[in-house]
């Protein structure tokens, strides 16, 4: 097989979308300039449960330059209601199976009831709030108290994906054989995702064929949920999403509010640009569902895991079977002989929950490691001996070895930069002034998800000595177009500055949407195979052109570097061959299969997590002073964005441990905190210094280049740590998130 001389991967390069972003250049889906643009407004029920009985909006449609008013009396029925099935899997992706105005019912607080439709923003935000709405409201069920009693075991969550249960030994005899036994109740407010970007899509009809701008994740995603509910093929439909402003799941799956802006567009034969406010992203684009986690670990004198039990209860929606897998990842990463995990689930007044960074393994690993923390307090073992001795080289669940771990090497690594050595154990014990100090740890892990399908990208190479690769990915903020223009430049034997990616456009070649860390991995994967095949393809034609310093050379000898062709002595650039041979480009398509369901390995991203917390004696205030995380993501494809991600993931475990938090009124079934005065998210003020390490381990089972991505696994284990580290400063136990000052108290 032919070799190149790497260049590219790897390099710590500035983002290309970083001058267009700043200067703005960028256009967002809410900055496309249409002729005749139309705006609609979203009109949410005010309550949480019960029946529209009636909208009049007479005075709203009296308005000037109101275009109409859409209801579930006149808004068309959707054709189809496809399957809740994550977007990973290549096909429809709705973020529920619920379309909203198809009928009077109300389920939940927020729910479209109403779209207005005028020749401005604001005379439709005006408009709207002239609709006399008129309801017969019935009690809501929002919160775990109230839904508890009613719990039921699914036989799968997550879209499912997963099954209700996992199990493996005897879980409650490992525990009773067990010298000494932790468990605790862990609860968790609900999260609610809070992007840059509010989502918003813009439509046009050019006859019988639709045209979106849409901030999403997957702009296949959208073209194939939107063909189903308007029941239109997929041909007539291409959605465009070159820049998102941010997602972390919120704009994984399809909302509906991606149809309803075709459709309104529909109604009025203009192009319509619906944006929802930052209120509506409360109540319009899923969120991290409110929880109790129970869990129950057993061990012997000296430290070995006999059993873990990890349960857990949360609200989900009256048509969807969802919850975070977040049990999932204590079912795997210790060597333990005995687990029982179960997920309870009872019917709320709410939108079915959705993927928030990190789904589950944020909030199981809170459960896991701050009991393995308890656990090590409680036998005087150094934290990190603790998970030594629980160590495990297979994953534990599946008994299959992992594909590749470095996780030891994460917590050498970790603890060396962090000075974890020398430790004094014994909690409240260090203070500075008024500040008790502690230190905390935990481990961070993340599996590298399955992908049922083929991945495709195209590469051109103009005569020009430039090259272009495109696949239909969004870059909703990790850098994609930098890091893809590396990686085909490395395939290619080119300068990354004679590189482009092109990308966010149903017309260039399909990729699944970029979730789960899976982003990286796959797109990499098809932008490599497209490379190499075009290089291959000019190192063929080169050798078997006359005209050629390499004619006759057998191809396994030919080498690339800086876009010339090189065999020994013998040289000859791509230009000239293209030049020579009357090409004004040349093409090739590339294709990547992921591994098959029954590949023999587990595969999983590792780390470890350490954090200083200062916690004030007297005010209770937590202060977090240092963060440091070692990390192994296999190969890393821009060491700069790499290490942006993994910070944003750790500040955003900060945030969870700390500060964000939501809560349903019990009486009314709405959110408490719908903005951003009161639901509290980590600023620069509360940042502190922030050392990440990244430890690469070859891994040649999960895709050619042996990526398995950073974006979710910055966060996981962060909230533990600091929740350990409060521990270690003050002797207290917190079994909830966010910690709060009342809590310290």
């Amino acid at each position: 097989m032919t070799t190149t001389i790497p260049s590219a991967i790897g390099q710590p390069l500035d983002r290309v979308d970083g001058r267009p972003k700043v200067t703005g250049g960028a256009r967002y889906s809410a900055e496309i300039p249409m002729p005749d643009m139309a705006y609609a407004y979203v009109v949410g029920s005010r309550v949480a449960a019960g029946r529209v009985t009636g909208i009049d909006a007479s005075a709203a449609q009296a308005e000037e330059g109101v275009l109409a008013v859409l209801t579930h009396q006149n808004l068309p029925k959707i054709a189809e209601q496809p399957p809740l099935v994550p977007s990973l899997g290549g096909t429809a992706a709705p973020a529920q199976t619920f379309f909203p105005m198809q009928d009077d019912t109300v389920h939940y607080a927020g729910q479209q009831i109403a779209i207005v439709i005028a020749d401005t923003w604001e005379r439709a935000q005006h408009a709207a709030q002239l609709l006399s709405v008129s309801y017969e409201e019935t009690t809501p069920v929002t919160t775990l108290d109230q839904g508890r009693d009613q719990a039921y075991e699914p036989e799968r969550i997550f879209g499912g994906w997963v099954p209700g249960r996992l199990e493996r030994g005897d879980a409650e005899a490992g525990l009773a054989d067990a010298d000494i036994r932790v468990e605790g109740t862990f609860t968790y407010a609900a999260n609610n995702h809070n992007p840059i970007e509010p989502s918003c899509t813009t439509a046009e009809w050019e006859g019988d064929e639709l045209l979106l701008y849409d901030a999403t994740q997957g702009v296949n995603a959208t073209q194939m949920t939107v063909s189903r509910l308007l029941g239109i093929p997929m041909s007539k439909i291409r959605v465009i999403g070159h820049y998102v402003g941010g997602s972390f799941g919120s704009k994984a799956m399809i909302h509906a509010h991606s149809a309803l802006a075709a459709m309104a567009a529909r109604e009025v034969g203009r192009p319509v640009k619906l944006a929802l406010t930052r209120e509506q992203m409360f109540t319009s684009v899923g969120h991290r569902e409110e929880q109790e986690q129970q869990l129950a670990i057993g061990a012997t004198s000296e430290g070995r895991l006999t059993a873990i039990r990890h349960h857990k209860l949360s609200p989900t929606s009256h048509f969807d079977d969802w919850a975070e897998p977040s049990i999932g990842i204590s079912s795997q990463i210790y060597a333990c002989p005995n687990y029982e995990g179960v997920y309870r689930l009872f019917r709320a007044n709410t939108m079915t929950p959705t993927f928030m960074r990190a789904p589950g393994e944020a909030s199981g690993m809170f459960a896991l490691e701050c009991s393995m923390d308890e656990l090590a307090h409680e036998l005087g073992l150094d934290p990190i001996e603790l998970r030594l001795r629980n160590h495990s080289d297979i994953d534990a669940m599946s008994g299959l070895p992992w594909s590749s771990s470095g996780l030891r090497e994460c917590y050498e690594r970790g603890a060396q930069r962090f000075g974890w050595q020398g430790r004094d154990p014994r909690p409240g014990t260090r203070r500075e002034g008024n500040w008790l100090i502690g230190t905390g740890m935990a481990t961070a892990a993340y599996p590298v998800p399955p992908l049922p399908n083929a991945q495709r990208a195209r590469a051109r190479l103009y005569a020009d000595g430039t090259a272009v690769v495109q696949a239909a990915t969004p870059d909703f903020g990790t850098g994609v177009a930098t890091v893809m223009a590396q990686v085909a430049a490395d395939g290619l034997g080119m300068r990354v500055d004679r590189c482009r990616f092109e990308d966010g456009d149903t017309d260039l070649p399909n990729i699944n949407a970029a979730v789960g860390s899976a982003g990286a991995g796959m797109i990499s994967a098809a932008v490599h195979s497209a490379a190499t095949a075009l290089r291959q393809q000019l190192i063929q034609r080169a050798v078997g052109d006359s005209g050629s310093p390499l004619h006759g050379t057998d191809p396994v000898d030919v080498v690339v570097q800086d876009g010339v062709m090189t065999a020994g002595t013998s040289s000859d650039p791509y230009t000239d061959l293209m030049q020579r041979n009357f090409l004004s480009d040349a093409e090739a398509s590339g294709q990547w299969s992921p591994p098959p369901p029954d590949v023999p390995y587990g595969m999983m991203t590792f780390g470890a997590q350490f954090a200083e917390v200062g916690v004030d004696a007297e005010l209770g205030l937590v202060r977090v002073r240092r963060m440091t995380g070692a990390f192994a993501p296999g190969r890393v494809l821009n060491d700069k964005t790499a290490r942006s991600q993994l910070m944003g993931g750790m500040l955003w475990g900060l945030g969870q441990a700390l500060l964000e938090a939501n809560y349903m009124s019990p009486d009314t079934g709405r959110w408490v905190n719908s903005n951003l005065g009161e639901y509290l998210v980590p600023v620069n003020a509360d940042a502190p210094d922030v050392d990440i390490q990244l430890i690469e381990i070859e891994d040649g089972i999960v895709n050619p280049l042996g990526v398995k991505g950073v974006g979710e696994i910055g966060q996981v284990g962060a909230a533990a740590a600091i929740a350990n580290a409060v521990h270690h400063a003050t002797g207290r136990r917190i079994r909830k998130l966010p910690i709060t000052i009342e809590d310290m108290l």
